[in-house]
């Protein structure tokens, strides 16, 4: 359910639940704190809620905190009457990019991590199964672009970091030891003829 405002004919804003009147700046707070207004006027009910919206943005940006960038407000200028059905389509086709990038990145560091180790094999193969059954297909371009970057074998890689690191480890070991033992005395050893 909506929280509630009402605006009078002196343009003030009204918070009825508080008691209280609010500035724009308040009605950006409570939206940024997930809550959904709804704006009405005072004698007539009109549903002002747009309208109101659309002054917040615009307080935003004279406070000079970008909230819109230019290009997207001259669209929506330019699609006029449309702008609703333009914002929703473009919204919803970025939200389902977003949707399918994120289940495609999931599928392939689960591969990734199953194949280096991190991950039984069994069980990213279960969620890897899991997800084909409940993620629908990628579109095509994204299909051919997951085949292509598919990671390669890294196990063998992995071996050789982890031998390594134990290597650099036995090394920090033995330095710390030297140290903790003091300064050793130099030995008197003939110096090499020039």
């Amino acid at each position: 359910m909506a929280y509630r405002i009402t605006r009078y004919a002196n343009r003030k804003l009204y918070d009825p639940q508080r008691r209280r009147y609010v500035t724009l700046a308040d009605l950006e707070k409570l939206i940024r704190a997930g809550r959904e207004i709804k704006v009405e006027d005072a004698r007539s009910g009109e549903d002002l809620t747009a309208m109101t919206l659309a002054q917040v943005i615009v307080e935003i940006e004279r406070e000079g905190r970008t909230a819109l960038p230019a290009a997207f407000l001259h669209e929506l200028i330019k699609h006029g009457e449309a702008w609703g059905d333009f914002v929703r389509q473009s919204l919803r086709a970025s939200l389902e990019g977003l949707v399918d990038s994120r289940r495609e990145m999931d599928r392939v560091f689960q591969a990734w991590a199953a194949r280096s180790g991190l991950l039984p094999e069994e069980k990213a193969a279960a969620e890897g199964s899991s997800r084909r059954a409940t993620a629908p297909a990628p579109p095509g371009r994204m299909r051919r672009r997951a085949a292509a970057a598919s990671p390669p074998d890294l196990s063998e890689e992995v071996a050789a970091l982890k031998a390594r690191l134990r290597q650099l480890e036995r090394g920090v070991t033995r330095i710390r030891r030297a140290a903790a033992r003091g300064p050793r005395k130099a030995k008197n050893r003939p110096r090499p003829r020039p």
